[in-house]
């Protein structure tokens, strides 16, 4: 289902090597090191724009990724993930697009085709919580974090964003998408990772998440094309990895050289294909839908 959908928008289907000589910088993710100079990849992210910044015009990929330290009820270390690079589409292309790609795999499975909406990230917490993240002090963040079980050790060392995402998993997440699919769009700022800011507000970022009964089943981006932004962004991830006391890996240059060759305007999309399968399925967890979930690998 997910080749057909493609097929049919004329989108070429690539391979990236599974094993880089570099990884990701985020402070999200735990990479798994293959030996002392490689990593088994978190994305076919980097690669793939380095395909996009060689011409290769609209691509995908289905493969295998792997994440240290991610299991649990909807996560195992490694799992499936569909990405897409799409050609001059904006926010709204890209979310109708994966929310579209998302409903053709749940019918596949039996399910009825849901309906789409769309909510900003600021919007979502105001309807939840009652605060606007984008203004809200950290002092507000951490009584609200508080009074939804942050504990009180985590709360001291906790930034800012750090706050934001545990309010989002514990509070404003699960809430999203019952009985459809949600798109959770213009993130801050701080959480832009690997997006553009949005000209129009500055303080937030071209991300959006797509939810289905609580769950997130994709991260996508109007991508960043200015390697001297990603470079200073990469260099902050690093700084904050060594205050935390972890892997400090080295930034992946040939994508930054890529960046610099140009990046055409572009938008892509990682997305969880067991999580969706899961929930075409029915199934309660992730392991129902793996034949060798990590436990019995």
């Amino acid at each position: 289902a997910v080749r057909g959908f493609f097929r049919e928008r004329a989108v070429l289907e690539v391979e990236t090597p599974l094993v880089l000589s570099r990884t990701v910088t985020d402070v999200q993710i735990n990479s798994l090191r293959v030996e002392d100079s490689r990593w088994l990849h978190t994305s076919p992210e980097y690669p793939m724009k380095r395909l996009l910044a060689a011409g290769s015009g609209d691509i995908f990929q289905v493969c295998h990724v792997f994440r240290a330290g991610e299991s649990g009820r909807l996560h195992n270390p490694e799992f499936t993930m569909v990405e897409w690079y799409r050609l001059g589409f904006g926010l709204p292309q890209i979310m109708q697009e994966t929310a579209a790609l998302a409903a053709t795999l749940l019918q596949a499975g039996g399910r009825t085709a849901p309906e789409t909406e769309a909510i900003s990230y600021a919007e979502a917490f105001e309807r939840e919580l009652g605060c606007n993240p984008l203004t809200a002090s950290v002092e507000q963040l951490r009584q609200l974090a508080a009074h939804h079980g942050l504990a009180a050790s985590s709360i001291r060392d906790a930034t800012r964003d750090d706050l934001l995402d545990f309010l989002v998993a514990v509070v404003v997440g699960p809430r999203l998408g019952p009985g459809r699919l949600t798109c959770l769009h213009h993130f801050p700022a701080s959480q832009a990772a690997l997006a553009q800011l949005d000209q129009a507000d500055p303080r937030t970022a071209l991300r959006f998440e797509l939810y289905a009964e609580g769950i997130e089943l994709a991260n996508g981006y109007v991508e960043l094309a200015s390697a001297a932004e990603q470079r200073q962004r990469f260099e902050a991830d690093l700084t904050e990895r060594r205050r935390r006391g972890l892997p400090g890996p080295d930034m992946d240059t040939r994508l930054l050289a890529a960046l610099e060759s140009g990046l055409p305007p572009c938008a892509g999309v990682a997305l969880g294909f067991d999580r969706v399968a899961m929930l075409a399925l029915g199934a309660t967890r992730i392991d129902a839908v793996l034949a060798f979930p990590w436990d019995r690998a």
